[in-house]
């Protein structure tokens, strides 16, 4: 994969400002949305989902959170039919890794514990790439992606998302804070892909483990699962799926 061009610095524009909280009812409409999608994986095999992490040092703060978050989606798919993982991370000047496809949440999570956060710019283009090539190889259920920032041209993400929205792998965005500049582009990445977008803050463990695990339950079982999950969780599931009608 090929790097994309940085910048050193950031402009006024991408500085960041404070998180605003997705509010319940935007959580709701983010999970309604994922629940109007249809079916993804086939019956008697197990769903395929891209679990993608910023690794630079903005996210230092809430690395650990997100290794206790992914053991939470696993759980929710193994209950619901099982899921097979791949993690992918970036961090530094170029480095952007991939794990090998993993059922268990003790082997995730073992994999990110070996992985520490490092100055760096955003890789989201790589990250995009990447799950084209997997979908390729085999279906990918959905990719979703966790960052705080964005510092690649937009025109280039958007036409790496509309292409994943082609081939039918949503994205589904979820920001930490509040940067306008990643805001936009997770908004667009999310919308060309036929993914999701929700945006939540440094203290929401419990808001974004629910939104994981809605994610989690429409790669391994589609909307039937989704639809049970929202059921049980009846305040979580349902921002997801509203989001995706529109």
């Amino acid at each position: 994969m090929t790097t994309p061009t940085r910048k050193d610095t950031q402009t006024p524009t991408q500085a960041k400002t404070p998180a605003k909280p997705s509010s319940r009812s935007d959580i709701d409409a983010f999970l309604t949305k994922v629940k109007s999608l249809g079916s993804t994986a086939t019956a008697g095999q197990r769903g395929r989902l891209i679990f993608a992490l910023d690794a630079t040092m903005s996210r230092q703060p809430t690395w650990d959170s997100a290794c206790a978050l992914q053991a939470d989606m696993f759980r929710e798919a193994a209950s619901i039919g099982g899921l097979d993982i791949q993690l992918v991370y970036f961090r530094g000047l170029s480095e952007c890794r991939a794990s090998g496809w993993v059922a268990g949440a003790e082997k995730l999570a073992g994999l990110m514990q070996r992985i520490d956060c490092r100055g760096g710019h955003t890789q989201i283009g790589k990250v995009l790439s990447h799950a084209r090539q997997e979908q390729a190889r085999k279906t990918v259920q959905a990719l979703v992606f966790v960052g705080d920032a964005m510092e690649e041209g937009i025109d280039d993400l958007a036409h790496a998302a509309g292409e994943l929205g082609l081939l039918g792998v949503p994205v589904f965005m979820f920001q930490e804070g509040g940067d306008p500049v990643a805001e936009a582009a997770y908004r667009e990445i999310a919308r060309l892909s036929r993914g999701a977008y929700c945006r939540f803050d440094t203290g929401s463990a419990q808001q974004l483990a629910e939104l994981l695990r809605a994610v989690a339950a429409y790669a391994a079982g589609g909307m039937k699962a989704l639809a049970a999950l929202s059921a049980r969780h009846a305040g979580g599931a349902r921002l997801l799926l509203a989001q995706m009608k529109s």
